[in-house]
């Protein structure tokens, strides 16, 4: 790899230690990668780690116009080269070009959507680190025989985890918000997801979603659920997704697909505040923990003492001790109790 592409790939790691919120660190990163390759537009998102759903975006234009459209064919599953498939690749990065064999026709978003804008080929990430998806890169050149070369795809896959220790660490900047008492509210859409109508209390929680540059009139999490809710077999269970509030507080936003009376169909987005125990997956995973710690701090925080933890995850009681002491050095406290205060209680 060549000095700049060093300079480009040690600058992004600093960008993304230096502990910078959310928007920072997007215009920090795309700033560094654009100073090493052609960039004609991007798209970068954050992601439930759980659900892999779309939890916020910036979307440069021309992109943003056709972000609805871009999140159909996202969800569809059916295109080649989606972020999905790319959580589960080995590498997590590649270019259009070589998803099709620079066969580009054979991709749906580049027949439909790219090229009738002027886009060419697209050099796509997703950004996992410790096992967990934090987040989703996109890169697209204009229209043109001349795509992403394969030191394109290599510098991308080496900063790739960078970025995701990132977007990991922005997921614990705020300070832990005390419970909310707002009520959940209720975001009605039609098939099209077009606005149908809002519940004021809705209205109060929906300015908390920040973080979105899609051009969409709701946030991308809204729209993340309900079009899951749509490509996903009926006997699933509804779509859902976890979102950062402004406040501190986390957000719970899940989609079902309410009974028609007429032909016209409805999609209700259910937005209410998180309970502690369903920001568990998360916070543990923001805190770096591996698997094995994983697995410990959750029977800790359901009141397991130390030998049925043993017993449970057939390792010994040094062992037990030797992975909730790491977890204790991760999450920043000395005991279980503030363990749970931590992750539970919101101190």
């Amino acid at each position: 790899m060549d000095s700049r592409r060093e300079r480009t790939e040690r600058a992004v790691l600093r960008a993304c230690q230096d502990g910078l919120e959310l928007a920072d660190l997007r215009r920090r990163v795309l700033a560094t990668l654009r100073s090493a390759m052609t960039v004609d537009a991007a798209f970068f998102a954050t992601a439930d780690p759980e659900t892999l759903l779309f939890t916020s975006a910036d979307s440069e234009e021309p992109l943003a116009a056709l972000a609805s459209s871009f999140l159909d064919n996202e969800l569809g599953g059916a295109d080649v080269n989606t972020f999905t498939s790319l959580v589960r690749a080995r590498g997590h990065v590649s270019s259009l070009d070589a998803a099709t064999r620079r066969e580009r026709m054979a991709s749906e978003r580049y027949r439909d959507l790219m090229r009738p804008i002027g886009l060419g080929d697209e050099l796509r990430a997703a950004l996992v680190v410790g096992g967990a998806c934090w987040g989703y890169l996109c890169l697209h050149r204009e229209d043109g025989e001349r795509g992403f070369t394969a030191a394109d795809v290599d510098l991308v896959r080496r900063v790739a985890p960078h970025i995701a220790h990132g977007l990991r660490q922005a997921a614990l900047l705020h300070p832990p918000a005390p419970p909310s008492s707002r009520r959940p509210g209720v975001v009605l859409l039609d098939d099209r997801m077009e606005l149908v109508a809002t519940t004021p209390e809705a209205d109060e929680l929906l300015p908390l979603i920040g973080h979105d540059a899609t051009g969409l009139p709701l946030p991308l999490s809204v729209y993340s659920v309900a079009a899951a809710l749509t490509s996903a077999d009926p006997t699933d269970r509804p779509p859902s997704v976890r979102v950062r509030a402004a406040d501190g507080g986390w957000l719970n936003l899940h989609a079902s697909r309410l009974r028609a009376s007429t032909e016209h169909s409805r999609i209700a987005v259910v937005v209410e505040p998180a309970e502690p125990h369903s920001t568990l997956g998360i916070l543990l995973a923001a805190y770096g923990l591996t698997a094995r710690e994983l697995d410990v701090a959750r029977l800790v925080l359901r009141g397991a003492a130390t030998r049925s933890i043993s017993e449970t995850l057939h390792i010994s009681q040094n062992t037990v001790q030797d992975h909730l002491k790491s977890v204790f050095d991760k999450v920043g406290v000395r005991t279980r109790r503030d363990l749970v205060g931590r992750l539970l209680a919101g101190s």
